[in-house]
């Protein structure tokens, strides 16, 4: 081909991108759209003094200076209810009941039969209907139900006490329409209170779960600690009671020491056994029988250690999941809370690949190095679907807080191919290190993920 048949190629190809094509192309947002009502009431606001000029020269036959000036005053009323709801309906109920009585010597010497609509002419009503479903609408309830007696009772006092002659009444008309329009109002400005409300109801709502799920948290880690600790002092106890008897003829000084630290490790032991009491819950659900804390018949069973990993990872596979387990480097004497806190975590990002992956591989690598413990649990996409979970969704919470409390941390963020990784790493000692030190993951553990399909064309 040719240079000309290249750009004419191109030409047609750009001509049928351009025209033959169904790409969605929306307006850009528009700032003058917020201003719409407003416009809206301004030019019913001109209108109605446009119209009632007419009504007041022509019917009420009040002159043409004093009828437009209060035309116009009450065009500008219908404007100032947008700001000052209040003053607007004042000036407004004002204006009409000083141009009925001033029409008021006309009609008699009006030769028309029926004569106008008194006391309320159709602009002046439709410009008060207005005032009333802004005022309503921006004002509480008790105040629009005022503001609608008053205007009965001013518009009974004009037509019914005052009266006039050779006029059609147009009163009754006038707060029917005005009690709809104090109705519709009213309802409206509930409806956004409502809303307003369950918007906040909803957030406040969502707040308190987080910070009920995060307190559940600890006052779990709190028992475990306890528990932690209550081991040490049975220990201590034990080793006091037996270290006089691993000694030929103790003197009577130490006996006293030894006995007073036993005593002393006894009455901690009997505290903790009460708080313990108050803290552990009796029968915590476990739906996937992965071993929380309390589950079963034996609320005073020992806290798992690393040791019990291969049970949890067993109990995992006979829920469903395809777990592969694998562990690098020497374990080291890593104290209790660290062990605890590491199995939590693995259980914890089990339990949500059970729920949020079903179907999937999942991977648990456990790497001990001379710094501490780094963990990984990393999830395929699911094969099959995902049903709905009760739970509040703040598991990672429970997973930072124990790794924040040993000075660890922990990531967790979506895979390139659909699925999930957890990353933990926790001081050996349980203490956090310094940052040049930092307790990265080990480059040997690469998430295992299923093999990438062909390329879509």
């Amino acid at each position: 081909m040719n240079g000309v048949e290249v750009r004419l190629t191109c030409l047609l190809r750009m001509l049928r991108d351009d025209l033959w094509t169904v790409r969605p192309a929306p307006l850009p947002p528009s700032v003058w759209l917020r201003w719409l009502p407003h416009g809206l009431v301004c030019l019913v606001a001109f209108g109605s003094a446009v119209a009632n000029v007419d009504f007041l020269a022509d019917s009420y036959r009040l002159g043409a200076q004093f009828g437009v000036l209060c035309a116009v005053s009450q065009g500008l009323t219908v404007a100032l209810a947008l700001w000052r709801p209040m003053p607007a309906w004042w000036m407004s109920l004002v204006i009409t009941v000083v141009t009925a009585l001033a029409a008021r010597p006309q009609l008699f010497h009006d030769p028309r039969a029926g004569g106008p609509s008194w006391p309320w002419g159709p602009p002046g009503l439709t410009a008060h209907c207005v005032i009333l479903l802004l005022l309503s609408l921006r004002l509480p309830t008790r105040v629009s139900a005022e503001v609608l007696a008053l205007t009965a009772l001013a518009t009974y006092a004009v037509q019914g006490v005052i009266g006039g002659a050779n006029y059609a009444p147009s009163g009754v008309v006038a707060v029917s329409l005005f009690t709809t329009v104090v109705l519709l109002g009213t309802a409206l400005r509930g409806r956004r209170e409502a809303r307003h409300q369950l918007v906040e109801q909803t957030g406040i709502t969502a707040e308190e779960r987080a910070r009920r799920t995060l307190l559940e948290e600890r006052n779990r880690i709190a028992r475990e600690l306890h528990d932690v600790v209550a081991h040490h002092m049975s220990v201590i106890s034990i080793q006091a009671q037996v270290a006089p008897h691993l000694v030929q003829n103790p003197s009577e000084e130490l006996r006293e020491n030894l006995e007073g630290i036993r005593q002393n490790a006894l009455e901690a032991l009997n505290e903790l056994r009460r708080v313990l009491g108050v803290l552990r819950s009796e029968n915590p659900e476990d739906p996937y029988g992965l071993g929380a804390t309390g589950t079963g018949t034996a609320p005073n069973a020992p806290q798992p250690t690393l040791d019990r990993l291969d049970a949890l990872i067993d109990n995992t596979r006979a829920a469903g999941l395809e777990v592969v387990a694998e562990t690098r480097g020497e374990a080291s004497a890593y104290p209790p809370g660290v062990q605890l806190s590491a199995y939590r975590i693995v259980q914890e990002a089990l339990s949500n690949a059970l729920r949020h992956a079903p179907g999937s591989q999942v991977r648990v690598g456990v790497t001990h190095d001379p710094r501490g413990l780094h963990l990984e649990v990393t999830n395929s996409r699911p094969s099959g679907p995902v049903r709905s979970s009760p739970g509040a969704g703040h598991g990672l919470l429970g997973m930072r807080e124990r790794a924040v409390m040993l000075g660890g941390h922990v990531a967790a963020h979506p895979t390139l191919h659909g699925g999930f990784t957890v990353s933990a790493f926790l001081p050996k000692d349980g203490t956090a290190l310094p940052a040049s030190e930092g307790g990265d993951p080990p480059t040997g553990l690469a998430p295992v993920l299923p093999e990438p399909g062909p390329k879509p064309q």
